[in-house]
């Protein structure tokens, strides 16, 4: 009896349901299995669906930073897109000069031209999901604009905004700027300046700890790595790789305990341990390692580089597979598809298309016209955005 009044009171929280009920694109929940975007409180679950602004953080009752079951990718699995994210049409955009091109991945053809006013190099979805970001920092300006279409208010001027990136609660928009060397503290709805972070170099990349507390940006040109302590407001750490080492896109491993650097220069990833922020080893997977993206199961980390595309098993450590890619040069990552089985490439000379992530093989490919200087998937899998290039929790 005392057994069953206490399993009577272990009610779980996240309500589910028996296959073959509830709404077909609902979660499904298997029994001990995380729910990654629904909220462990029913009542604040309820509250957000309504207020189009993010939640106050872990703290207010919001989305909470930790991930479901302790795994850092368990939110962003095949299909787990976020309740008022899975409205949104699927597109592809394409930043190149003073516009972006809106591409549906469905017919491959051009739907949409969006005008930004600046020289446009990165589309980053903000945190929340419901709009987008488009970056340019030789002109030094973010542009926001609808996943439906239509610029939604002027260009913000940012300084040099290398990259955009926001904290793991949505309180703040994280801006890598040059001249000088800093991260920009701004707001995530207007980004209007709140403050500001000295770095000790120029940072171009960025990813976050397990926790959420700290950000860590790589340097290229100074061959190093910061930590930034987000309370504090603060560097609270660097690390220096060997001599020649040139850092760039990271990615932090499902267990959280490493983050792996791509090297362009030395041709494969750094590890770097996440706790103790020191090099671990190195990973070589080819020549022009620049970008990365984590596969939908999480097994895999695939390095883009001058030429191929080679695969990197999280468990072993090493490579798994090596791909050519068409035309021989360095594409640009843009994201998974929703089920994680493309990858979606730009290649600057004009061409957009997507690699199984089982073969290798090129499965679709469209001619763009221009010269891609980004490319950003939208909706992708995950509770929010974390910015970058298909950077989800």
């Amino acid at each position: 009896m005392l057994t069953c009044g206490l399993l009577a009171g272990c009610e779980s929280p996240v309500p589910f349901h028996r296959p073959g009920e509830g709404p077909p694109d609902g979660p499904v929940v298997g029994l001990g299995g995380p729910a990654p975007y629904l909220s462990a409180r029913p009542d604040t679950d309820a509250r957000g669906r309504g207020d189009p602004s993010p939640g106050p953080g872990p703290s207010g009752g919001g989305v909470p930073v930790a991930p479901a079951g302790g795994h850092v990718y368990a939110a962003t699995g095949p299909g787990m897109i976020a309740p008022h994210a899975r409205g949104m049409p699927a597109r592809l955009y394409v930043a190149h000069g003073r516009a972006v091109d809106v591409i549906d991945p469905r017919t491959l053809r051009t739907v949409g031209r969006l005008h930004t006013g600046a020289a446009a190099s990165r589309v980053v979805p903000s945190w929340d999901l419901r709009r987008l970001w488009a970056a340019g920092p030789a002109h030094g300006t973010l542009v926001p604009f609808g996943p439906r279409g239509g610029v939604r208010g002027r260009p913000v001027r940012a300084g040099a905004p290398a990259a955009l990136y926001f904290s793991p609660d949505g309180r703040h928009a994280l801006v890598l700027a040059h001249r000088p060397h800093r991260v920009d503290v701004r707001d995530p709805h207007t980004m209007r300046r709140k403050g500001s972070v000295p770095l000790p170099c120029a940072a171009g990349y960025a990813d976050f700890t397990p926790d959420g507390s700290a950000l860590v940006a790589t340097c290229g040109p100074a061959g190093a790595l910061a930590r930034v302590d987000l309370a504090s407001g603060r560097v609270s750490g660097t690390v220096r790789l060997p001599a020649g080492a040139r850092p760039g896109d990271l990615r932090l491993s499902p267990d959280g305990t490493l983050f792996y650097v791509a090297d362009p220069v030395r041709g494969g990833v750094w590890l770097v341990d996440a706790g103790r922020f020191a090099v671990r080893g190195f990973v070589r997977t080819g020549p022009g390692a620049r970008g990365l993206s984590v596969s939908r199961d999480a097994r895999r980390l695939f390095v883009v580089g001058s030429g191929t595309l080679t695969t990197v098993r999280f468990g072993t450590r090493r490579v798994a597979s090596r791909w050519p890619l068409p035309g021989g040069g360095t594409p640009i990552p843009g994201g998974m598809s929703r089920d994680g089985t493309a990858l979606w490439l730009a290649d600057p000379r004009g061409l957009v298309y997507t690699v199984s992530t089982r073969t290798g093989q090129v499965v679709r490919r469209v001619r763009v016209g221009v010269r891609p200087a980004g490319l950003a998937v939208h909706p992708q899998p995950g509770r929010f955005s974390l910015g970058g290039t298909g950077l989800y929790r």
